[in-house]
């Protein structure tokens, strides 16, 4: 079953290649990047129906503007502007915590988590599928609530729950051996920690 199963992605890919070619260009893409005004007219039509979009014209006008005055800068300059400073900073912090949040650690351990919780052996591939499958169902979550609470709390928060549920995981795991219900409750933790890593990060 699991050959059929991590085979399956490619069934989604296969969708994907043979679909692509009978989608619309983007309105913005045909303006900005092919400079086609009659054909960015003929899009806007298709995808929103008759009537007067001019209005969406003239903001894909700015935004084509704004573009053109805007400098391409290389790395390097990009290191040495003053005023993207803070901005990459915020940039290097978010994807370094991310890379190093723990949630790796989590899926390695996880498999001998689940079989020091006396799980059947048969049974922990579908713990592990169900791992992550919390990650995608609370991804698709994050997506509902970053318009309502926005992206800082998200993080904030995301990162904070997952610290706790980290400091949880090693007293559990460290208390295993004492009282049987530890068993438990780490895999209860663990899919708790990849719960708060899809909304948050």
């Amino acid at each position: 079953l699991w050959p059929w199963l991590l085979a399956s992605s490619g069934l989604s890919a296969l969708v994907q290649l043979v679909t692509l070619p009978f989608f619309p260009d983007s309105p913005s893409y045909l303006l900005i990047q092919k400079g086609n005004e009659e054909a960015c007219r003929k899009a806007i039509r298709k995808l929103w129906g008759e009537g007067d979009h001019q209005a969406e014209i003239d903001d894909i006008m700015k935004e084509r503007a704004a573009m053109t005055s805007t400098k391409t800068l290389r790395v390097l300059e990009v290191i040495k502007e003053r005023s993207l400073r803070w901005q990459l900073y915020i940039l290097m912090t978010v994807m370094t915590t991310l890379q190093l949040c723990g949630i790796n650690a989590i899926y390695f351990y996880s498999f001998e988590v689940f079989h020091t919780a006396k799980f059947e052996e048969y049974l922990i591939p579908y713990v592990s599928l169900g791992v992550g499958l919390c990650e995608c169902l609370s991804s698709i979550l994050c997506s509902t609530l970053i318009d309502r609470f926005g992206r800082k709390v998200l993080l904030w928060g995301g990162y904070t729950l997952m610290c706790s549920v980290l400091a949880l995981l090693t007293m559990s795991l460290s208390l295993q051996h004492q009282f049987f219900w530890m068993h438990y409750f780490s895999v209860i933790l663990i899919f708790l920690f990849v719960i708060f890593y899809g909304i948050g990060p």
